[in-house]
């Protein structure tokens, strides 16, 4: 690809330049978008980036909007990313969005504290549309260590499942719930949670950590992440 015209940036770069005017840098802009911080200076200098532009829309829309928290914003960008296509016309294998709706699909999201505390909306639809597919979910969630009812790597928290949990130096561990290891949980299930509480996420979360025992009833989720795939191929 030619080098790009200073004069004459693309749409990406324009867009990362907004948000670098708001003081982000280039490696943060690259954070959020789960891309190697190289790529988003090829937008400025190769003219790279197209694909990219969807979620750095919808970026630049919340940084105006006053969201300033990076894991909030990875996860608008992570729901609003358009994969890359080969020369062949098939999705590359890339982090990003992909589409939840055949045999091999699909999509995942993640909330930061101040999408918590407005519910994580944003992360409902990875569960509704997995839901509609007939899909399984998988789910990974931070809080403070004393706040878990029992002992990281206990089979009565996430059994069968790896390392999963990872403790932190502020005192918080991230647990994960369901694999395609494990088989997942029912997305169809927990679409119907979601909207029991008017698709707040985070609440239906709680909820659930609280009513299997996994969690005391004051908990404070500080992280969630969700992941839904359709069984069909290894994954």
């Amino acid at each position: 690809m030619s080098p790009a015209d200073p004069n004459q940036p693309n749409e990406a770069a324009r867009l990362t330049q907004q948000l670098i005017d708001h003081g982000y840098t280039k490696r943060q802009v690259a954070g959020m978008l789960g891309r190697d911080a190289s790529l988003v200076s090829q937008f400025f200098t190769k003219g790279k980036g197209a694909s990219m532009v969807g979620a750095l829309r919808q970026l630049v829309r919340a940084v105006r909007g006053g969201e300033r928290d990076e894991e909030t914003l990875s996860g608008i960008a992570e729901a609003n990313t358009s994969r890359r296509r080969t020369r062949t016309g098939q999705k590359a294998r890339v982090r990003g969005k992909d589409t939840v709706g055949e045999a091999g699909g699909s999509m995942a999201g993640r909330a930061g504290r101040q999408a918590i505390r407005s519910g994580a909306g944003h992360l409902a639809p990875v569960v509704h549309e997995t839901g509609r597919a007939g899909g399984r979910l998988a789910f990974t969630v931070r809080m403070k260590a004393d706040q878990y009812v029992y002992s990281a790597g206990s089979e009565q928290d996430s059994g069968g499942i790896r390392r999963g949990f990872v403790p932190r130096a502020d005192g918080t561990e991230e647990r994960t719930y369901g694999s395609a290891g494990t088989g997942g949980f029912d997305a169809a299930e927990w679409s119907r949670r979601v909207a029991d509480h008017h698709g707040d996420v985070t609440e239906a979360m709680k909820t659930w950590l609280v009513e299997t025992g996994r969690a005391i009833a004051d908990a404070d989720i500080q992280y969630l992440e969700v992941r839904g795939w359709i069984p069909g191929e290894n994954r």
